[in-house]
């Protein structure tokens, strides 16, 4: 179903993208959804340069995503986000990725925050942004709740640094690059399903991560901690 206020964008899964499986990894369907969300803001023209000259930024909250298949390398795919709801602080968006016989391969759901970044608070995005985006109707799914229940055991793992490729335009660790540190992390390469991540702390350039795992039957945790214990991100697969 096209939506009014939907946002597609199409390619091909690169060499690039895919593992030695030859299929396309986790991050690289997580990448393909944030670049559809920052090419549909871009072409409303509230995109990072807008945000910047306004002191304002949408931070991603929470993630939900599923993957059914993945796609392999040279096939081609097509991706499609659209705004569902905004309600107080918070903005919500799904995201939709096809393959050549329009059939789903992945889906997810995101929560964000829109944050001033003068005095680093959330702040209402205005009645103008609110309608460029529009709101369509959500994907027929079964929603997770945005935090995700901690384990009582953890297993430490070994820490080390965020380095220079991990951070993004705002100075702080990609959204993505938290999941791909929890997946370096995993004893195995079990083929996840699904992921849900809630962000809780930025991490930036120089920051060491201490990640701590949890094994559990049905899900695997991993928290990216600080030195001092903060979180910056908990991640979920299953």
């Amino acid at each position: 179903m096209q939506r009014s206020n939907q946002y597609t964008l199409e390619g091909r899964v690169r060499f690039s993208e895919v593992d030695h499986t030859r299929r396309i990894t986790l991050p690289g369907i997580i990448n393909y959804f944030q670049d559809c969300s920052t090419f549909q803001s871009e072409s409303l023209g509230v995109g990072p340069s807008y945000c910047a000259e306004h002191k304002r930024v949408w931070i991603l909250s929470a993630w939900q995503a599923e993957v059914l298949r993945y796609p392999v390398m040279g096939e081609p795919v097509k991706v499609s986000t659209w705004a569902t709801e905004f309600t107080g602080l918070l903005g919500l968006r799904n995201f939709l990725m096809e393959d050549g016989g329009q059939q789903t391969v992945a889906w997810a759901n995101s929560v964000w925050v829109y944050m001033d970044l003068e005095n680093g608070r959330p702040v209402r995005p205005g009645r103008r942004e609110i309608e460029l985006y529009g709101t369509g109707e959500p994907l027929p799914v079964e929603y997770a709740p945005r935090k995700i229940e901690l384990p009582l055991e953890w297993k430490a793992k070994e820490p080390f640094p965020v380095r220079k490729y991990h951070i993004d335009t705002n100075e702080h660790v990609n959204n993505c690059q938290y999941v791909q540190m929890a997946l370096e992390v995993l004893d195995g390469t079990a083929d996840v399903r699904k992921m849900r991540v809630e962000y809780k702390k930025s991490a930036v350039y120089g920051d060491i991560i201490y990640p701590k795992a949890a094994y559990e039957e049905e899900r695997t945790v991993v928290e990216l901690c600080g030195e001092a214990g903060q979180t910056y991100a908990v991640v979920e697969f299953s």
